[in-house]
């Protein structure tokens, strides 16, 4: 028979599940409209400090970002769980094979050029037949899903929803958020198209962009960080970033040297002066490859968008072989 004080647990525990501003026992991935739910872009600033998002950030921020409360800590692996199964049911209907991510830094501005080139290349693998995946957040990251959002319109359309997204460069910036939206009201996306973001509530000071269809949002950025790099069989598109981006490289690196899933994917570098002079990483995995301390590196370093979506289209097609 139960104890006293044991119920007394339960029933604290089950008030404390209730009582939390997310469902600890969600179905299905985020959309914007879930994330959002509350805002209103034409009362930006005060409506975004009241919505989903934000509240449950505040409750994270609040609780602890590591919290000692077994309650609060069984809540959010409850919430993280549900997550990844809906996740499971997502690509159950898309196929990982055909998932290629972007990774790059969430300070991109949407004024440099690198994020057009971004957009127009995710814009043109979606259309063939590709899925995107990113951290979900702003800069590259938000740059990956609006090419997502406008595949099936001109390149023309990327330059039009820039001409409304500029006038706020960065996500610290007014109207970032808002100007998103509007563009996504002007230029409703086609049917057909899926983009994947998967940002985490650690981040949660950097929105999460509206532009991907569907948001798996998690508490433990560690998942997260795993979950992008392994769901992306079809490679990865490494673009100009800082210490998250090296990161996810020397990760994925381990998993194509293991060949962790079978096979080893594409690791492209877009940006040869950045990868090359600023950051080097390109040469030392070309020099740890050539050495052997790491195998099975498919390392590709370029800044044409043609070469970039013909690797991909030719290892899909080696992918169909195996």
């Amino acid at each position: 028979m139960i104890s006293q004080t044991s119920l007394k647990n339960l029933q604290a525990l089950v008030k404390h599940l209730r009582a939390v501003p997310y469902d600890v026992n969600r179905k299905t991935l985020y959309s914007a409209a879930d994330l959002y739910a509350g805002y209103d872009p034409a009362d930006d600033e005060a409506t975004f400090a009241t919505c989903h998002d934000t509240r449950v950030y505040r409750h994270f921020i609040d609780t602890g970002k590591i919290t000692d409360d077994v309650r609060e800590a069984l809540a959010r692996s409850l919430h993280d769980q549900r997550i990844t199964a809906a996740l499971n049911a997502f690509l159950r209907e898309h196929d990982s094979h055909h998932c290629v991510g972007i990774m790059g830094g969430h300070a991109l501005l949407r004024t440099d050029s690198m994020y057009r080139q971004i957009a127009i290349i995710s814009k043109r693998l979606t259309e063939n037949g590709f899925f995107m995946v990113s951290g979900g957040g702003p800069g590259a990251m938000e740059a990956t899903h609006l090419g997502a959002w406008l595949a099936g319109r001109t390149d023309e359309a990327v330059d039009t929803a820039l001409d409304t997204l500029v006038a706020a460069p960065s996500f610290r910036d007014a109207g970032w958020l808002a100007s998103a939206f509007r563009v996504m009201t002007e230029m409703p996306q086609q049917s057909g198209y899926v983009s994947l973001g998967v940002p985490t509530f650690l981040y949660g000071h950097e929105p999460s962009t509206p532009f991907a269809t569907h948001i798996a949002k998690y508490f433990e950025n560690s998942i997260r960080e795993d979950t992008i790099l392994t769901i992306a069989y079809g490679g990865i598109i490494y673009t100009p970033g800082s210490a998250g981006t090296m990161q996810e490289i020397f990760q994925d690196a381990v998993q194509n040297h293991y060949l962790s899933f079978g096979f080893s994917s594409p690791m492209i570098f877009m940006g040869k002066d950045f990868w090359t002079n600023e950051m080097p990483i390109y040469p030392l995995l070309q020099n740890l490859s050539k050495a052997g301390l790491y195998k099975n590196l498919r390392l590709t370093l370029t800044d044409d968008t043609d070469v970039i979506l013909n690797e991909l289209l030719d290892f899909r097609r080696l992918l169909s072989t195996m």
